[in-house]
Parts: structure tokens; sequence; C-alpha cells
């Protein structure tokens, strides 16, 4: 799993149902006594512009939230007085966005410490504390979105506004508009109460699926079922870790033991358990108290009216305000582009599957719970491609050596770890990123922990942490850090990263890249701020794609022993654990994408929902018991309601992009880069990313390259136009 954290991502109202300002909302925010003339927060920085971890502590890092989200406030506070005693003139936008971003550079800054401290290690900044952060911090940051008197002048400027202050102009009305600022106060106070009533059950939701995913624990003692599994996986299920191989082995429905387990397990009783206590966590088909059906059609009845008081048929329709897309019809389009390929493909690659398990000696139906066993056994026997094998030839240390290589030859940059800077733990490095175009100075700086302290968060993730934008008016250049959470090796010995690793890596890195290179002078508009949401992962995705070039990947190989690089035999098998079942894969995002949308948008109860999609998108039945959607908690109690879809579509985006470099010479493909570096990382939010995307292209984006990518076209006879 890879994670993009942002302060200040667009549309706060849609990110966090309670996003209403302070004033109005009678929020209590638990904060120290620490009054807001104290010091705290020349204890968090260094002379240098970098953080002072060495001295940081809670009660600073408090001390210093409250001192500056209470400035920020001030600030808002002071240029309504001066708009409504007209000390100010409205029109100079340049100045008043300054003045904001001003105030707003201190307060991200410490707000991304904690952030990095919280996620890099938790005994630093406890979950409760950071919380208290966190919280001090949105509220504040969202107190110029939330103001009227400001959205009403701004709302009165001229169309001719230009360049970066028209986009941010743009960006503050449909924040106000999106906040309920259009509205009476009576009206604000019904959004609130319905965006109150919406925490409750989102925070419902989560809880009891937490729970669920708690309360299921399928013991097993037999080695026969576990022989298979990678060490990896026994460690995680093992009753002692540091003896994996003895048992006995408890099997839970975190996410990566779960898809371990149908990956792995040869029994496929044992698999059918599992699958099933899988898709019926936290339904009615389980424990009822923990059954979250009333929640789900809870949550999508109080969207429904929050989008009908603030103007919008649907939630879905109001999701759109902020993507790429614009509209569920057009998304709908690319959905069926996709679909009329994907599906045939799929239908395809399972008929193969289903011939090679007859003949490897199943006697089956193929189900869902059986695809992940009988694709590892079929790339085992037919292409001798064992992706446990691969992970010998991508130790950690190596992988970053290349990675920052590809990227400075890419972006003409450079990437210099700098020593004796203040770090969290010990194994924390820091590096300087210096632009070879112009200028002595780095124009920014990354951390990098591979190791977090613990792993609380269930399976490898990768997060670009934002400590601070580029923010020319507070003259700070961006910093940011890269925090995952490999389990530390053995003494001596280096973390192999398997391939879904590896591209978790790139894909964190190239959001780091875009934070680091921006160009946008506001910090609203800087790095990924105010991209829009389907678009906030396709630089992540255009590294991901260098991983297909088998030039790249025998570069970045070196076996942690032999120090040999994969051979050409080897490298050649690779590009099939992409391709391999894509169609397949393609089907169940789309599958997923369509339903969050649905969901969004339909009046029918979940599960007739999903009865009438589940075929359009599967050629396997659908189980009669399957509650899937009462455990989605990236929809229901997270943040992408009505914008699943995002994913999938920055690989569109992204694929189309990276075709560009396709055969290419390597001056062609620095050329290439250099555009990409100029517009994509150059610009951040300051231009909507569909004429980024013409300028890059010179054309608006195509699914042709996704397919392709897939090799999904050479799998279906299906003509016509994509």
């Amino acid at each position: 799993m890879y994670t993009v954290i942002r302060r200040n991502r667009l549309i706060t109202s849609l990110k966090n149902c309670q996003c209403i300002s302070n004033r109005n909302a009678g929020y209590i925010v638990l904060v120290p006594e620490i009054g807001e003339d104290t010091h705290s927060a020349d204890a968090v920085m260094k002379p240098d512009g970098l953080p002072a971890f060495s001295d940081i502590t809670i009660e600073n890092c408090l001390g210093a939230i409250g001192q500056q989200a209470g400035l920020v406030e001030k600030t808002v506070k002071s240029l309504e007085n001066d708009i409504e005693q007209k000390n100010i003139s409205v029109s100079n936008l340049r100045s008043i966005f300054e003045e904001l971003d001003r105030v707003a550079g201190p307060l991200d800054t410490t707000w991304g410490i904690a952030k990095a401290l919280y996620l890099g290690n938790s005994t630093l900044i406890p979950t409760k504390s950071y919380m208290n952060i966190h919280e001090r911090a949105r509220i504040a940051r969202a107190s110029k979105y939330n103001s009227k008197i400001l959205y009403d002048a701004l709302s009165q400027q001229s169309d001719n506004v230009q360049g970066e202050e028209s986009r941010l102009l743009q960006r503050f009305l449909l924040e106000g508009k999106l906040n309920g600022l259009t509205h009476t106060q009576d009206k604000r106070d019904t959004l609130r109460d319905i965006l109150v009533q919406l925490g409750k059950e989102r925070a419902s939701f989560k809880n009891k699926v937490n729970m669920a995913v708690h309360t299921f624990g399928h013991g097993i003692k037999d080695f026969n079922l576990v022989r298979d599994f990678p060490v990896t996986l026994l460690e995680a299920i093992s009753k002692d870790p540091a003896s994996p191989t003895q048992g006995p082995w408890k099997i839970t429905l975190q996410p990566q033991i779960v898809e371990g387990f149908l990956k792995y397990c040869p029994d496929r009783m044992q698999r059918w358990n599992v699958w099933q206590a899988n898709v019926r966590k936290a339904s009615g088909q389980q424990e009822r108290s923990l059954e979250n059906s009333t929640h789900l059609e809870g949550i999508r009845s109080l969207r429904k009216r929050q989008a009908n008081l603030l103007g919008y048929p649907t939630y879905a329709a109001m999701s759109m305000q902020t993507k790429m897309v614009k509209s569920v019809d057009n998304l709908k389009q690319i959905f069926a582009n996709l679909l009329k390929f994907a599906g045939p493909a799929q239908s395809t690659e399972i008929e193969q599957l289903q011939n090679f398990a007859i003949d490897s000696g199943f006697q089956n139906k193929l189900d869902v719970y059986d695809v992940a066993y009988w694709q590892r056994k079929h790339l085992i026997a037919n292409h001798q491609l064992n992706e446990e094998n691969l992970r010998e030839y991508f130790p950690l240390p190596n992988v970053f050596s290349g990675l920052f290589k590809l990227s400075e030859d890419l972006f003409n940059i450079r990437i210099v770890e700098r020593k004796n800077v203040e770090v969290w733990q010990p194994a924390v490095k820091y590096y300087d990123v210096f632009d070879n175009s112009g200028g002595v100075a780095p124009v920014g700086g990354f951390y990098i922990d591979c190791y977090s302290k613990e792993n609380k968060f269930g399976k490898n993730n990768g997060w670009m942490v934002s400590i601070r934008n580029r923010n020319t008016s507070a003259e700070l250049t961006p910093l940011c850090a890269l925090i995952f959470n490999f389990t530390k090796p053995s003494q001596g010995t280096p973390y192999l990263l398997s391939f879904d690793d590896l591209h978790m890596v790139f894909k964190t890195f190239g959001s780091a890249l875009q934070h680091l290179l921006t160009k946008a002078p506001y910090t609203d508009l800087a790095g990924l701020s105010n991209i829009e949401w389907d678009a906030s992962q396709v630089a992540g995705n255009v590294m991901c794609n260098f991983l297909d070039n088998p030039a790249t990947l025998k570069q970045l190989s070196q076996h942690y022993t032999s120090k040999e690089a994969l051979s050409d035999n080897e490298l050649q098998k690779i590009p099939l654990i992409k391709t391999s079942l894509a169609g397949f894969n393609l089907c169940q995002e789309l599958y997923f994408a369509d339903l969050d949308i649905e969901l969004h948008q339909s009046d029918a109860f979940w599960l007739d929902v999903v009865k009438k999609l589940w075929p359009v998108y599967h050629c396997m039945p659908l189980d009669k018991k399957d509650a899937h959607p009462c455990s989605m908690t990236e929809i229901f109690s997270g943040d992408w309601a009505a914008a699943q879809f995002s994913h999938l579509y920055s690989k569109v985006i992204a694929a189309d992009i990276s075709s560009e470099f396709a055969g290419k010479s390597d001056a062609e493909v620095a050329t290439t880069g250099q555009r990409f570096k100029e517009t994509f990382l150059a610009l951040g939010g300051s231009v909507p990313t569909a004429e980024v995307f013409r300028r890059f292209r010179g054309r608006d984006p195509s699914v042709e390259a996704l397919l392709k990518s897939l090799n999904i076209l050479n799998k279906t006879q299906t003509t016509g136009d994509i």
C-alpha cells in the first residue's frame, strides 16, 4: 500500500465530514494550556530551517501548534475586519493570498513534523497527542475557507484575474460553496448537524470493522498447510515470530494475511473459510452486534442530504466538482471503454487458468478464492516465475541507489545525503535535492525512514509526509519525509523487497518528487496541493511504470549475496507479474470504482446495487452471503467516498504519460523527462491537470496506453475504437 499525506488536499468538506469553522461549530479542542505568546515554536525548528528533532517534545509541539493556529485565525479575523471597514482593496488578491501564506507556513511545518513523528515513532508523538495536534491545525487551516466575509468579497472579483491568483481564487470559491457559504445561516447550521451525524456514523462503521477483524482467528497446527508460505507471512501469523516455522499459526483478517493465505494455502476448504469470513465481516451474516449495514445506509442517506442541501442531485455529482473527469457521465464512459476490452480478456484468462487447474488435478470450478492460488502455481509451472525468489535481487539500499540515479538522469537533479542532521531515530537519513538547471542552493529536502518502530498498520506501507510546502511568502522550501514500515532485518542482511514493495517505494518517491520540484509560489497550489483527486497519484504511477522497462530493472537488481544482476531470461518473465490476469484484476478495479459511484447516486438498497453490478464486471457468480460493502472503510469511514475510481484513473493518465517515454534513446528520454518535470512536477495545482496533460501530450488522455501496458488488447478479439 502507498499513501500521500497532505495537509491541504482540495475541498476540506469532502475530505473531512466535520470541516466547519470552529467559530460556528462550537468545537472543544484539546490543547495544553500554553499561551500564544510563548516561544514554543522556536523549539521546533533550527536556524538552518530543519526540524530540531533532538529537542522536540510533545509539549512544545502542542504549544507551537496552539501558538501558530491562533496566529492564523487572528490573521483571518483581521482580514475580515479590514474588508468590512474597507481598509484594504480586495482586488489586490496577491497581497491577501501572500499574507495568508506567511502565517500558514509555520503552522503547516509544525503539523508536518508531528505527522512524521507519529508515523515514524509513535512513542514520540502518541496517537492521542497527534490527534489533538491534527484537529487544532486542521480547524485553523480551514478557517480562511470558512470565512463568509472573505468568501463574499472574493466572489465579487473580476474574471480577468490571471495566473496563480486566478487558480487560488477558484479554490477559495469552490471550498466556500462546498462549506455552505452561499447559503443562509439556518442552512449552514443544518449542514453542520448533518456533518456531525455523518462523523458519528463513519466512526461507528470503522470501529465495527476493526472489531470484526480482531474477533476472527483461525488456528493452524499442520505445517503442510503453511509449507509454501514465504517467511515474511509466516512471521506475521506465527505465535513466535522468532521461530516462524515451528507453529502454531493464527490466521486473522488483516488484509495482508488474507491476501497471502489465499495465495499460498493449498487446502481449498481452508481458503474458503478465511475468504468467506473476510467478505462477510461486519455484516448481518456474522456477529449481529457488529453489523454495519445500518450504518452504511445511514452514511449514504446523510451524504445525499449534504449534497442536496448544497445544490447537487447526488453525492457523486458533488464529488465530481473536485475531480479531473468533471462528471459522472464522463466517468461512466471511461468505465465502458475499459470494460469493453477487460471483460473479454478476463473470460479468456479464467478459462485458461481453469484448464491449467484441471490439468494439475483440480476437480472443481474455479471460484474467487481459488484464483490467486492457481495463478501463482501457473506462473511457477509454466514460466518458472517465483515472486519470492525475486526478492533476493532487490535489497533495499540498492533499490534506493538505483531509484535516485534514475531520477537524477530523468529530471536533471542531484540527490545528496547530508550527514549530521537531527533525526527522530538513528536509521533515518536526510537528503538535499539540487536542480542542475539553475541555482546552487538545494530546492528542497527529504528524510527517509525505512523501519518505523512498530508495524501498527498491519502491512507494508509507504507514506510521503509533507512537512512543509513551497511557500515563497514565508520563504520556505519544500521538505518531506518518506516513511516505510518494513521489518528491520537481522544484523548484516539487508531488507529484501518484494515486487509489490518495489512498486510502493517507486510510487511514494514519485509523489515526493512532485512535492520537491514544484515551482508554484503559493503553498495551497504547490506540489500536490489543489491537484484533482483523480490525478493526485499520477506522478507516483509514472515512476512505477519505469519498472516495466527491463533495462531499469536490471540496473536496480543486485543479488544480496552474489551481487549479480537479474539475467535477461528472468527479466523477460517479470512483466507477467503485471500482465497475468490483468483483465481479471482490471475488472475488479472497475467494479469497486463503479460500485462506489452507484452507492452514492442510487437510492436502491446497497445489496441490490451489488447484485446489479457484480455480473457486469465478473465472470464468476456472487456468493449469496457476500457482504463486502459492509467493510469498505476507505469509502464509508475514510476519505474516498465517490472517489474510489481516482486510484484507477491516475493509472490511466500515468500510462498515457509513460507511453511518451517508450522506445526512445537515452537522450530523448532525458528530454521527455525534462518536459515532465516542467509540467507535472513543476506546476502542481496551479494549473488544472487536464491542461497540464495537454501541454505534455498535446491532446486529451486515452485509455489505450493502460490497456497496452497490461497486454489486454492481445488477449481479446474485441474490435472498435478505444
